[in-house]
């Protein structure tokens, strides 16, 4: 089980089906069911990214968080708009240059990304809770192999 290759190179999952879609089937629905745990259910997906972005990379630029969540600058700047007319973010010029603007996570933002890390952990621990040892041993060895993957 797990190490049998089929002719197309797929890996058997034990069932039947191959360990890539059952792997990408249970991450992508167990990634949809923690967005769903957020502390403001009027933010976007898009929104809470720029506001976790900014939380843990400090402040940064317009430009930057285009380019990280893939969007047109235009896009952008309509989420920096939405979320400083929220109160959960401000702008400033550059200290380094004035024609730059620099996007600062207000303590509003701050609380809406600590809380919702909160409630998601919150949600997934008490799933975790109703596993046996082995059972999350191996949750445990698979979240480091994934991160590792990720990493590569």
């Amino acid at each position: 089980m797990g190490d049998e290759r089929d002719a197309g190179g797929t890996t058997d999952a034990g069932d039947g089906t191959d360990l890539e879609t059952e792997l990408r089937v249970a991450t992508l629905r167990l990634a949809r069911r923690l967005r769903q745990e957020k502390a403001d259910d009027e933010l976007s997906d898009g929104q809470l990214s720029v506001l976790a972005y900014l939380d843990r990379n400090g402040p940064t630029s317009p430009a930057i968080l285009s380019s990280f969540e893939h969007v047109s600058p235009p896009a952008m700047n309509r989420t920096l708009n939405a979320l400083e007319a929220l109160g959960y973010l401000g702008r400033s010029p550059s200290p380094d240059d004035g024609r730059m603007v620099v996007v600062t996570l207000a303590d509003a933002g701050r609380t809406v990304v600590l809380e919702t890390r909160r409630r998601r952990e919150a949600w997934l621990g008490t799933r975790l809770t109703g596993l046996d040892d082995a059972d999350r041993e191996v949750l445990a060895r698979a979240a480091t192999i994934i991160r590792a993957m990720m990493e590569a």
